[in-house]
């Protein structure tokens, strides 16, 4: 009988590296594909939710819905909602059964009952709602020392210049928060932090119903907002030229303009 032939030691330890450079090559661009199907996901529902967002105005003579996350029917020092059910009523950030309800109580569920669609399915684990309205759109009115100076929207009608093409409704943050997403109008910093998302990001919605993903563009947003993540700090100042420029798209796209002269314009 002739030997038995078989792989040698040396040949089966070239083959498992030869399938370990292909798979260090493919892993990445298959992760790359899996993430730009769940970001198409995601302005799937910011494209439905700001449709939802439209409807409600229509069969509301014009009126915007509550945006203020837990606030319904409520006159508050930073914003008069008495006679508005916030668009989810009611709020908690560890408990998915109550976020669950929130939506179901929420003004526009009426106009979208499926629960899928007020998540992103990169958010959270444990959250119903990763989406918020922006603080501008009947939202949150704080006085003109806490820097919203008459750029409050309460009617789709007000949304003029610029037009609703430019200007924020609907926010990825990834996880539910109170009230909106704060941004500032006459000062040259971050309220709430950017989220950073689907390929170092975000993902939004605008008045007109289109939805886009922006792309960071300073590595000192990305980086900054990453490392605040879960703290809420806000309040700091980008680092870079790109990290300002971030930072005045949020702000003219939320307010419609600059409360202020910019650094770097």
């Amino acid at each position: 009988m002739g030997k038995r032939k078989g792989f040698t030691l040396i040949e089966l330890l070239v083959v498992i590296a030869i399938i370990a450079v292909l798979l260090a090559i493919l892993l990445p661009a298959i992760n790359r594909v899996k993430e730009q199907g769940k970001r198409a996901v995601c302005l799937q529902h910011l494209r439905q939710l700001s449709i939802a967002w439209i409807m409600y105005a229509d069969d509301n003579d014009d009126r915007l819905v509550n945006g203020a996350i837990g606030y319904g029917n409520s006159n508050q020092s930073w914003g008069d909602h008495r006679g508005e059910l916030a668009w989810v009523e009611g709020y908690s950030n560890t408990d998915t059964e109550v976020q669950r309800q929130a939506i179901k109580d929420g003004a526009l569920w009426s106009y979208l009952k499926d629960e899928a669609i007020y998540k992103c399915p990169t958010g959270r684990r444990g959250q119903a709602l990763t989406y918020a309205i922006m603080f501008s759109m009947n939202a949150v009115n704080h006085a003109p020392t806490q820097g919203v100076r008459g750029a409050h929207i309460k009617r789709r009608a007000e949304i003029s210049n610029p037009a609703p093409a430019y200007r924020l409704v609907f926010i990825d943050e990834g996880y539910m928060t109170p009230d909106a997403f704060a941004v500032h109008y006459d000062q040259e910093i971050w309220w709430d932090d950017p989220p950073v998302r689907h390929g170092d990001g975000a993902t939004v919605s605008f008045a007109d119903g289109h939805t886009e993903h922006w792309k960071w563009k300073g590595t000192d947003t990305i980086k900054t907002a990453r490392d605040a993540e879960n703290d809420y700090p806000g309040g700091w100042s980008p680092e870079s030229h790109a990290g300002y420029q971030d930072l005045y798209r949020v702000q003219k796209g939320t307010w419609g303009k600059l409360g202020y002269t910019p650094s770097y314009p």
